[in-house]
């Protein structure tokens, strides 16, 4: 018996398992969604997409970031037939309509209201231990960036205005212990959060709930936004997606995503920045663009459609230029 085979028998965990054949080191499925720069955010790949463990989704209010999430969810749910959306929510800020949009069937969401950050503990790892691994069930927490604690909510039904030292504690112990349970079943999980601007000459974005959330972690997102302007009317707003962490994805990589009010996220946003800078697309002059090769010239807004993005995908080596540019 080799030495590997005796401390193989010798654990008294049922997980172990030589690394090289270990289901939770070399198992890793990735769930793309139909927006190519979104599957890149975060992956690091046009053709990867949302894995197992903890995605998280910080910026100020009314930054996409719920409707980030729920795209993302739709992936799962579309991607298996059977599969659950489990949506804890302490804000109420998602009508049906959000749902619809996204062409999620509520009848796979079991909706579970939150008041405080001790009784979303308790429900998640309840439901994480009753799961295996073949359970296909995503995770979504809408928000944890508002939730309080249940000493907060104590000593404000006591009359008592004293400092509440316990938050960033419970949130740290919320992350530490489901962790694991994501990664070993397999399970996707997203959630909201707000962000804070730090003191100082240059202040920065600061993701809430403290250091917890960012050792716990696989990714971790801040929101920034830009209007999108015709004249003085608002068409929409590009989305800046900054990779504040990931175990894919390089670090401080900024990724546009654009949304309209008439056509909702532009599948093919976030594509024409790094196809310009790669060569596979050319500016011949101001306002006209154009594959590299090609005569034929087209508008900004032609390449947002497919049939302009097609041949790059099919006869270039445009995918995997994007994943040397973006992949760790």
């Amino acid at each position: 018996m080799s030495i590997m085979d005796k401390l193989k028998k010798n654990s008294k965990l049922g997980h172990t398992e030589i690394l090289s054949e270990s289901k939770f080191f070399t198992e890793k499925e990735m769930t793309p969604t139909n927006v190519p720069m979104i599957n890149v955010a975060l992956s690091g790949s046009m053709e990867g997409g949302l894995a197992p463990g903890l995605t998280v989704l910080a910026g100020p209010s009314k930054h996409f970031k719920t409707s980030f999430a729920l795209l993302m969810a739709s992936a799962y749910l579309k991607k298996h037939d059977d599969a659950v959306m489990l949506f804890y929510d302490s804000e109420f800020g998602s009508p049906e309509s959000y749902f619809k949009q996204y062409e999620i069937d509520t009848s796979r969401v079991l909706h579970t209201p939150i008041t405080n950050v001790e009784e979303l503990k308790f429900d998640l790892v309840g439901q994480l231990e009753g799961l295996d691994r073949n359970d296909k069930v995503v995770v979504v927490i809408d928000s944890i960036g508002n939730l309080a604690s249940k000493k907060e909510l104590e000593d404000a039904l006591s009359e008592k205005s004293v400092a509440d030292m316990s938050r960033a504690k419970a949130l740290k112990g919320l992350f530490r212990m489901t962790t694991p349970y994501l990664n070993m079943k397999n399970i996707p999980m997203l959630a909201v959060n707000h962000t804070y601007k730090e003191i100082g000459l240059f202040p920065k974005d600061i993701v809430g709930g403290g250091t917890g959330i960012y050792y716990s972690a696989d990714n971790i997102w801040i929101v920034g936004r830009q209007q999108d302007k015709q004249g003085t009317e608002i068409k929409g707003y590009h989305f800046i997606i900054n990779v504040e962490k990931s175990r894919y994805v390089r670090e401080k990589s900024k990724i546009p995503i654009s949304v309209s009010w008439e056509g909702g996220v532009e599948k093919y946003s976030g594509l024409l920045d790094v196809a310009l800078q790669g060569g596979y697309v050319e500016k011949p002059s101001n306002g006209w663009y154009q594959r590299k090769g090609e005569e034929a010239k087209v508008r900004e807004k032609d390449t947002l459609l497919e049939d302009f993005w097609t041949p790059i995908f099919n006869d270039t080596n445009f995918k995997e230029y994007v994943k040397n540019r973006f992949a760790i």
